[in-house]
């Protein structure tokens, strides 16, 4: 069956930095589009970023251009995130998912907490 489960989530300083993964099986990693999504309370789930399948192109949310980096591993079926110069305001829950492209993403993750703070 599917599984996609992240990995990597704590809590940090501001100004500090975490690497996120995702570890997906029972699908063919190689051919999605994997992206990462955060939730923070009260607030409505966000695309943070995105690869394509061959890592040939990227996507940032305005908020974390220049301090996060999507990278993947299709050798591992595992997708990461490196978060640097972290602020309070990248506090949530992180979310993995999975979608072909087109598409809506298809398999989500059960999400890591990520908390910024001193």
């Amino acid at each position: 069956q599917v599984q996609v489960v992240e990995s990597g989530g704590g809590l940090v300083q501001p100004g500090g930095s975490l690497r996120l993964s995702c570890a997906a099986s029972g699908f063919i990693f190689s051919m999605y589009v994997m992206s990462w999504y955060r939730q923070a309370p009260g607030k409505e789930r966000e695309l943070v970023a995105a690869i394509t399948s061959a890592s040939d192109s990227t996507n940032y949310a305005d908020s974390v251009k220049g301090r996060f980096t999507i990278s993947r591993d299709n050798g591992k079926n595992t997708v990461y995130l490196q978060m640097n110069s972290l602020k309070p305001e990248d506090t949530a829950v992180y979310y993995c998912s999975a979608r072909r492209d087109p598409g809506r993403p298809q398999y989500w993750g059960q999400g890591t907490q990520v908390t910024v703070s001193s």
